[in-house]
């Protein structure tokens, strides 16, 4: 009898593979073949599946944002706890960083991968977004100008987080790490409350606003 391929689990095998090569070596030289040769498979093989690279990363992104909404979505008994699934905070998830750290580095120069950069992080947001609300109960309350500052400020942490514990791991250890995330989590649930109350949600953390007039153009100064 001929063997059974199951071609999407073959897919994904060859996706996975393709996110460490590009962890290790970067986009560029991560090519077909070297993905091949890591995968256990011929060119030809990868071509059967994949017609292009660019079609491998964004398998492999695909990949990526699956993997990051099964983490979400499972059940956590606190923000804190479903967050701390998207540090780097293992060798899968570290590698994971070292991908996205090699990604983000095309996007400047890249068209197509500003393009994609869009998409990507409108599905980040969405997943994110639903987080606050499922721990957070008052967080549907809050206005939008509100969630949008405490949500990319939280965000940004954790992007922050991964590059930097991709380009020096011995110094971000996993108790810095969590420490770090649940000290975020707490200072903007407070400025997040504090800020839905009183309405003013522009100026986070006591700064305030002024126009300055020392140009033609009005420019807007942050002073403490």
């Amino acid at each position: 009898m001929p063997k059974i391929v199951d071609h999407q689990a073959r897919r994904a095998d060859i996706a996975q593979v393709a996110c460490s090569v590009v962890a290790r070596l970067g986009f560029e030289q991560a090519t077909t073949l070297r993905i091949a040769e890591a995968a256990g498979y011929t060119t030809g093989m990868i071509a059967h599946y994949f017609d292009s690279k660019q079609e491998i990363i964004n398998a492999a992104l695909r990949l990526t944002l699956h993997r990051v909404e099964q983490r979400l979505n499972e059940p956590h008994d606190s923000l804190f706890d479903v967050l701390s699934q998207m540090l780097p905070l293992d060798q899968p998830r570290a590698m994971e960083a070292s991908f996205w750290m090699a990604y983000w580095g095309q996007v400047p120069s890249d068209p197509y991968f500003k393009r994609l950069n869009v998409w990507v992080h409108r599905q980040y947001a969405v997943l994110y977004a639903r987080c606050f609300e499922q721990h957070w109960p008052e967080w549907t309350a809050w206005p939008s100008s509100v969630r949008r500052v405490v949500q990319g400020a939280i965000v940004t942490f954790v992007d922050g987080a991964t590059i930097n514990t991709a380009l020096f791991a011995k110094e971000y250890s996993t108790e810095r790490l969590l420490r770090e995330l649940r000290l975020h989590i707490d200072l903007w649930h407070a400025w997040g409350m504090s800020a839905a109350g009183s309405g003013a949600a522009a100026a986070p953390f006591g700064l305030k606003q002024k126009r300055s007039r020392t140009s033609k153009r009005k420019r807007l100064v942050i002073r403490l």
